[in-house]
């Protein structure tokens, strides 16, 4: 019989050692990768709180404004104040008088040529978007767009009504195709439905990733 052939030594793997400067870079591009979405975000909220502060501090009459009598100013005192104002206003709006004058006041819009045309559109759009049983901007879509075999995200604002859907024998959805990385432009697409593959993601992943141009993507939620 052949002895079976000795056994070769494993072999030894040193650790990869890592020099001090690319150490230091490491930790300089943790300590980003950690401050920079805190410092962004905090940036961007104290700036809405300090433009609205400043805003309402504009209309305020001297006499109503805390600040007036204290050595200091309160940051998100305009914000408080005008959520307060609409809450009242709404509240308003609950009683006869209330309606009354929102009635007194449409009507005056309405008649002035311009500006009516502007408030009809704006009202319109906030009675679509934040009535309760609305579905604008709640559903994401994948399409073909701008051509054939390229595809883009969309958000769907609602099923296509009146004169295109009359025009056009296919069951239309009216979708918002944000633009990258500023998602408050885009295009208003008219899609037939059979062409529009609703995704799981939400509406917050969609414009995750089209805010980061990609770099965020969003995991599939399981079944």
């Amino acid at each position: 019989m052949t002895s079976a052939p000795p056994a070769l030594p494993e072999p030894v793997i040193e650790p990869l050692r890592v020099s001090p400067a690319a150490r230091l870079r490491n930790y300089f591009l943790a300590g980003i990768l950690v401050t920079a979405p805190i410092s962004i975000t905090i940036y961007f909220t104290w700036s809405i709180v300090t433009w609205v502060d400043q805003a309402v501090a504009k209309v305020l009459p001297p006499a109503y404004n805390p600040n007036t009598y204290l050595p200091f100013s309160l940051p998100g005192l305009g914000l408080l104040m005008l959520v307060m104002t609409l809450t009242i206003i709404g509240f308003l709006t609950a009683n006869f008088l209330g309606r009354t004058l929102i009635r007194l006041g449409e009507g005056l819009l309405n008649r002035t040529p311009i500006i009516r045309s502007f408030y009809s559109a704006i009202k319109q759009i906030f009675e679509t978007v934040l009535k309760d049983k609305s579905r604008a901007f709640r559903e994401v879509v994948l399409m073909e767009f701008p051509r054939s075999g390229t595809w883009a995200l969309g958000l769907v604002i609602a099923q296509t009504e009146g004169e295109i859907r009359d025009r056009l024998p296919e069951d239309l959805l009216s979708v918002f195709v944000p633009t990258a990385p500023n998602p408050t432009s885009g295009y208003l697409i008219f899609v037939p439905r059979a062409d529009a593959i609703r995704l799981d993601m939400t509406v917050e992943d969609a414009l995750k990733m089209i805010i980061s141009g990609g770099l965020v993507t969003p995991n599939r939620k399981p079944a």
